[in-house]
């Protein structure tokens, strides 16, 4: 099986708390990425990465729910925009540094992801009518009609 199929179908098969875990494992891959492309001097790849990695802060950003996620979902929606500025910046500037952050903010994310399981977690147990109890339920995740894909990013 490809890589692509393989994710592919990781994606699919997905509670959204995996898919949260998904992104992030992407988007730290994109900045790794980015930031081996700068010290190769590739700008183009560079740039690729850069662009991916924004793109994905953008799909967590835009899967918030502020209304469940009260202030945790506020402060994090900040951290996605800080994040995708200086992505932004390190790239014009083509400067390690910006990148560096957000590595650090990104795999400090990932790892507090890391301990959110809930137990037996499938999609539409998690997709609340109300207003959850749970801060992690604030992204909005809704399950797909077989065969149907929300949005779609390439690793």
């Amino acid at each position: 099986m490809s890589s692509t199929a393989y994710l592919e179908s990781r994606i699919l098969s997905a509670d959204p708390i995996e898919l949260i875990q998904i992104l992030y494992e992407h988007a730290i891959l994109a900045v790794v990425d980015a930031r081996r492309q700068l010290a190769a001097g590739d700008i183009a790849a560079r740039s690729k990465a850069v662009s991916q990695c924004i793109a994905i802060l953008g799909e967590l950003d835009a899967s918030l729910n502020h209304q469940a996620g009260g202030p945790l979902s506020q402060e994090l929606a900040r951290l996605y925009e800080y994040m995708q500025v200086q992505l932004t910046l390190g790239n014009f500037e083509q400067k390690d540094e910006p990148f560096a952050s957000v590595e650090t903010v990104l795999r400090t994310l990932a790892d507090g992801w890391k301990s959110v399981r809930p137990a037996d977690a499938r999609v539409s147990e998690l997709v609340p009518a109300e207003a959850p109890s749970d801060p992690w339920d604030m992204y909005q995740v809704a399950e797909p009609e077989v065969g149907q894909v929300a949005h779609a990013w390439c690793a």
